[in-house]
């Protein structure tokens, strides 16, 4: 029987090619989740490094590596359930990794592994340009996760613009969906929130948004706004634009039943 009422946290970091400094932060912020009460937190996308691709790849880690380790140790400690937005996990194509997002149970075990299905490989109109995929294998399934809290879908970041992963993940029953990420602030001023609250509208289920935020290199930069919405796409809690926190908001088991039964769009799909 999952949880009825509980918190989460989203958590929103600006993420460098410092690996130490970044993990150390990643710890204290979802320590001061759940200081808050968060059963559950979320870090955004490439939450451990963003930095040159080459340093990522030569530094990609397993899934027993160094950084998922830690967040098992303090998801053990703090009896909560931790997101491990993504990491750069290491994978046998040569110059690649995987963008690999891992849920921890409250016991500290890896619950769920999700591998970044679509790749970001885009010229934006400010002048960055992204090739996501010259250096990351991609995933090819998607993953729910059932635990202790719901059922809970596992997305990264680019995700967000492909309905169709969403209406999979909520097939098979998902009432959380999890998308972290590093949105361009070129692209998140105009569609971050407007993306996360239709996926939450069109599956009527939670979201929890985390996000990367600000400037973390010469040409990188990315909107924050890591957010927490509701099955009815309201917005629950927002993170500032700029800056390391965390937002803490309800998940409700009688608000989610509440809005499938009023409006059972679910149960009306016609394939």
């Amino acid at each position: 029987m999952a949880l009825s009422n509980f918190l989460v946290g989203a958590v929103q970091m600006t993420s460098t090619g410092d690996r130490p400094k970044n993990l150390a932060t990643a710890l204290r912020l979802v320590n001061e989740a759940a200081d808050l009460g968060a059963k559950l937190v979320g870090l955004p996308e490439n939450f451990a490094f963003m930095g040159r691709d080459e340093e990522r790849i030569a530094s990609a880690e397993t899934l027993e590596g160094p950084t998922l380790s830690a967040l098992r140790e303090v998801a053990r400690q703090r009896a909560i359930h931790v997101l491990a937005g993504s990491i750069a996990e290491r994978v046998e194509a040569p110059g690649k990794t995987a963008n690999t997002s891992a849920l921890i149970s409250d016991d500290g075990a890896i619950v769920a592994v999700y591998r970044k299905i679509h790749l970001f490989d885009v010229n934006i109109p400010d002048g960055a340009r992204y090739a996501e995929s010259e250096t990351v294998q991609p995933g090819d399934r998607a993953v729910l996760a059932p635990s202790a809290l719901g059922r809970i879908g596992l997305t990264v970041c680019y995700d967000l613009r492909f309905p169709e992963l969403y209406r999979q993940l909520s097939a098979l029953g998902a009432e959380i969906l999890c998308v972290p990420a590093a949105f361009t602030l070129f692209t998140g001023k105009d569609h971050w929130e407007v993306l996360l609250r239709a996926r939450a509208i069109e599956n009527l289920a939670y979201v929890l948004a985390p996000a990367q935020a600000g400037r973390h290199s010469a040409n990188r930069v990315t909107f924050g706004n890591a957010m927490v919405v509701d099955p009815w796409g309201v917005v629950l809690a927002r993170c500032p634009a700029e800056g390391d926190g965390v937002c803490v908001a309800p998940v409700r088991r009688e608000r989610l039943e509440q809005v499938r039964r009023e409006l059972p769009s679910l149960k009306h799909r016609r394939l």
